[in-house]
Formats: structure tokens, sequence, C-alpha cells
């Protein structure tokens, strides 16, 4: 078992960055994929970023490609997102999770077992 625990959010102007990050207990991190996703009021919670174990290879949703990159540091059982060049649309509650391996595709809430409580983002125009 993995308790997450996000930090990081705050209120940021659009076109600024922000960095989250997951802070993850337990001995076994590095044995978890780890996802961001996030959920505006009254919307679905949307995948965001993906990371395997290793961190080897990295998974975007569409509208957070080329402005978001996450990361890992298994020393430190930690995964981070860079944001960058936010937008307003970017504005939701951030959560961290973690997959255990094996459970499905790395896009979906589904898959993910472990879950944090959450970073608000909000992003002003």
């Amino acid at each position: 078992q993995v308790q997450l625990v996000e930090s990081g959010g705050g209120l940021v102007q659009a076109g600024g960055s922000l960095r989250l990050s997951c802070a993850a207990s337990g001995r076994t991190f590095s044995t978890y994929a780890m996802g961001w996703f996030r959920q505006a009021p009254g919307k679905e919670r949307d995948f965001v970023a993906a990371i395997k174990m290793s961190g080897g290879s990295t998974y975007y949703g569409d509208s957070v490609k080329g402005r978001f990159t996450i990361s890992r540091d298994n020393a430190k059982t930690t995964v981070y997102l860079q944001m960058n060049i936010l937008e307003p649309e970017d504005t939701a509650t951030y959560y961290c999770a973690a997959r255990v391996i094996g459970s499905g595709s790395y896009y979906s809430a589904a898959a993910y077992h472990y879950w944090g409580q959450g970073t608000q983002v909000t992003v002003s125009s």
C-alpha cells in the first residue's frame, strides 16, 4: 500500500508555471507507475500525465502535451508535474495516483489504486 500527498498548487496568471509534487510513503514506490489527473467542478476526472515505474516512458493528455512534463525521483519517492504556459482551462484540482502493474490503461483512472487528496490549481486570465 502507498499513501500519496500532493503539494505545489496555487493561484497563477495565464502563461505562468507551477510545479506540483506528490510525495509517496512506503518502500515500494518504484514498483508503481504514477499518474496525474485533474477534475474541475462539475466535470469528470481527466487524465493529465503518467510515467512508468522506471521513468523511461511517459504519457500525456492531448490538452497538456508540450506544456506539462511528468517526472519522478524514485530515491525521493516523489513524482512531479511541471506545468508551463498555464491556461485558465487548466484550473482544477490535481490528483496524483499510483497504478499497480498490469492494471490496465495508463490513461484510465480505473487503473489506479491509490490516490492523493488533491491540490488546487487556479489559473487567472
